[in-house]
């Protein structure tokens, strides 16, 4: 069977958020980013922002860019799984955000409940403790249930990552644990659904210096093309060192219109 690439059932997400409040970390919430295309083998969201705005010779740049795609195997047990964004947020005297993120996963079903995942992805942010993140990793997930419209995933994966601290110059070469339970409720009547998912990454050699990682997300279709969600995130990294530990949080609410 050969690939068609449908552009009517392909998406391109163009996201309009109202409110956001953040302090940005270098830790991504990929179960959000995942794709439920059932027997759709490509998709591909984006969207670009840019906003110019000059008061008397005071200016503020920002330029935002996401990209999500994904391919299935023709026998659908295989995903091939990408995701890439870039931030900007800059004044004539400072840049208050510079930073770009990029995720490529594989993914391969073994069982109707186990999946096999391997991981690679690269991270910088000049504003963070941590400026820049590498890593590649390997796991299992696991689905716990599906009734009813629930959902309960836990997955669990060995890291290794390569982090960078341009204030001193430093480098960290770290073997890390990641775990993570997320739980998914469609509400049909309401057409509403809401996910929660919880991450828990510390060092094998050192479980207080650990990564914490909850968000909750909402999202209610208003018409066939739009849909309006809510989004909360909360972020804590204890370095349990010299170094200043981070924490962050966001709140957005936003219209995503599909074309």
């Amino acid at each position: 069977m050969k690939l068609t690439f449908n552009f009517i059932t392909s998406i391109c997400c163009i996201s309009i958020f109202f409110l956001s409040f953040s302090i940005e970390a270098q830790l991504v919430n990929i179960e959000s980013k995942r794709m439920h295309t059932d027997s759709l083998r490509f998709v591909l969201n984006s969207d670009l922002l840019f906003n110019y705005t000059d008061n008397n010779g005071e200016y503020i740049l920002q330029v935002s860019s996401n990209v999500t795609t994904q391919f299935k195997s023709k026998n659908l047990n295989s995903i091939y799984f990408f995701i890439g964004n870039v931030n900007l947020i800059r004044s004539k005297d400072e840049d208050f955000q510079n930073s770009y993120f990029l995720h490529a996963r594989f993914n391969q079903k073994l069982t109707e409940v186990i999946r096999f995942e391997a991981f690679i992805q690269n991270q910088n942010n000049q504003k963070l403790t941590i400026s820049e993140r590498n890593l590649l990793g390997a796991g299992l997930r696991l689905k716990l249930f599906s009734k009813n419209g629930s959902l309960a995933y836990f997955g669990n994966s060995y890291i290794y990552e390569i982090e960078s601290v341009d204030d001193s110059n430093q480098k960290f070469y770290n073997h890390r644990n990641s775990s993570y339970v997320s739980l998914n409720q469609n509400f049909k009547k309401y057409n509403l659904d809401i996910t929660g998912t919880f991450y828990f990454q510390p060092l094998y050699k050192n479980i207080s210096n650990h990564r914490i990682l909850s968000q909750f997300k909402a999202e209610m279709p208003l018409t066939k093309r739009i849909s309006f969600s809510a989004l909360y995130n909360y972020a804590v990294i204890n370095f349990n060192s010299v170094l200043e530990d981070n924490r962050s949080s966001n709140v957005s609410f936003g219209l995503t219109l599909n074309l």
